[in-house]
């Protein structure tokens, strides 16, 4: 694929002219978009496009968006990012000053939306990201960022939680539990880390490894050895979909026995078609879940939005392209709240938006993220995601502690 490649859907929306409108082509108005089509996030840049461009069809194919009394359809630019931060904020420059985009969605990761997020603040233009989880991106005063996603310290925060009830069940006490970590050193991993010592700080926990996963994600034999030697009850990892894909074929060679195993980016790492038995008992972090019972006009249920997806795409949808289809969703409902396609006009809808999506509800604090959506932590049970934590959002029961290898 060549540096740079542009890429275009055959879908649309357009805008009305003025100093501080987007750009208008008849009745289509367009987002632009630079995303991971290449490079180490390659994988979830593809779920990340797929989700954005399920979306901008279904609503196309329901008659667009009606701004002002007019219907218009959305179109999406792509430019590759090559998995690069300085590349994707080029590309952001030039969506915006040599394309005349005047909205954005997203890049994949937390550290591409923090290499562009500086770039649409400074021109003053509403990114609406579904895949930048780091706490520290809200954190810096940015007006024009919002995101549809729980931020990065929530997503293993259900699996120190589930440690402490089964220490309890177990008659012990919480601070009896020890927990080992490998993390990538990435600005969404590193968050995560910080979450996990926070609550283990709570339950007065102990951390007894802190593993860095090496760049390039290719071995994680090291850490294994370390986790093996101090025999913790809880093993944490993340490391995206590469990371994922790593820990569990390498705790499968290694035969490593842990209470319990929690993960970030199971299912886009496709752990389960890949690795079969040898995932089985995993836990991993999710935005979503098909089995939720949130609903919307353009996709229905989360389960319509699932079949939706594996109909167009041929695979069951990570969350990853669920939160990137309900980030086009926010901005088509901005749009008609908005009345216009000015920048700020949209800005204002966005930063009032109260709705719910197939995704989950979406409200944007005074820093731009999402308040009104919990995490949910699935388990791999008998070749299945199931959702096992918050209780209330719970369809089984986690199977605790995980079978030593040669009971499996």
């Amino acid at each position: 694929m060549r540096r740079g490649l542009l890429f275009a859907l055959a879908t649309s929306v357009a805008l009305t002219a003025g100093p501080a409108a987007a750009k208008v082509e008849g009745d289509t108005v367009t987002l632009g978009a630079a995303i991971s089509l290449t490079g180490k996030y390659s994988t979830n840049g593809k779920h990340t496009r797929n989700g954005y461009d399920l979306a901008v069809k279904k609503i196309n194919a329901a008659g667009g968006v009606k701004v002002a009394g007019k219907s218009y359809k959305l179109k999406i630019v792509y430019y590759d990012d090559e998995s690069r931060g300085a590349r994707g904020a080029q590309l952001a420059e030039r969506l915006i000053n040599q394309d005349k985009v005047k909205f954005l969605l997203g890049p994949y990761s937390s550290g591409l939306t923090k290499a562009i997020a500086p770039i649409t603040e400074k021109y003053k233009i509403p990114m609406v990201e579904a895949n930048g989880a780091s706490r520290s991106l809200f954190t810096k005063g940015y007006k024009y960022l919002f995101a549809v996603l729980s931020t990065s310290e929530q997503y293993l925060a259900s699996s120190v939680a589930l440690l402490a009830e089964r220490a309890k069940a177990m008659g012990k006490k919480p601070s009896d539990m020890k927990i080992a970590m490998a993390f990538e050193n990435d600005p969404f991993s590193q968050d995560i880390r910080a979450g996990i010592i926070d609550d283990a700080k709570k339950y007065g926990m102990k951390i007894v490894v802190d593993g860095k996963l090496p760049r390039d994600l290719s071995d994680m034999k090291g850490i294994l050895q370390k986790v093996k030697l101090v025999k913790p009850d809880l093993l944490v990892i993340s490391g995206h979909a590469k990371g994922a894909a790593l820990a569990i074929r390498q705790i499968a060679a290694l035969r490593l026995n842990v209470p319990m195993l929690a993960m970030t980016h199971c299912d886009s790492a496709k752990v389960i078609k890949k690795y079969g038995k040898k995932a089985e008992y995993t836990l991993c972090a999710s935005q979503w879940a098909p089995t939720l019972t949130y609903k919307d006009d353009v996709f229905g249920s989360a389960g319509d939005f699932a079949k939706t997806f594996n109909k167009a795409y041929g695979y069951q949808p990570p969350y990853q392209a669920a939160e990137s289809a309900a980030a086009v969703l926010v901005f088509a409902d901005a749009f008609r709240r908005a009345g216009s396609f000015d920048t700020d006009k949209v800005r204002a809808a966005l930063a009032a938006t109260q709705m719910q999506t197939f995704y989950g509800n979406i409200k944007f604090d005074k820093t731009g993220k999402n308040i009104a959506k919990p995490m949910v932590l699935y388990q791999i049970q008998d070749g299945k995601y199931v959702v096992v934590a918050p209780t209330k959002w719970a369809a089984a029961k986690p199977r605790l502690p995980i079978p030593k290898w040669g009971k499996r």
